[in-house]
């Protein structure tokens, strides 16, 4: 059920950003100071949405799960008797 529910996900932010490159066609030029990118707006818009989610993750993941993690390999290895072999 969990994976029906993850693969309608997938397809409707895919069907919505064909829409959002579809509907915004007109051309943009995006100057980086040392380089400039003809694109359209459409596909501005999706890469800096992805580039958005992507930095956003990776900001989580390193703020949150990293140091969640390290707490619990800690907590694991408090609760292992002191001359047991892990195997790892």
């Amino acid at each position: 059920m969990v994976r029906l529910i993850r693969l309608l996900a997938a397809f409707a932010c895919l069907l919505l950003g064909g829409i959002v490159g579809a509907l915004n066609t007109r051309p943009v030029v995006l100057d980086l100071g040392f380089a400039a990118l003809r694109t359209s707006l459409g596909l501005a818009v999706l890469v800096a949405l992805l580039l958005g989610v992507l930095v956003g993750g990776l900001l989580i993941a390193v703020s949150v799960v990293a140091p969640l993690r390290r707490r619990l390999r800690r907590a694991e290895a408090a609760m292992r008797p002191s001359g047991a072999v892990t195997k790892d």
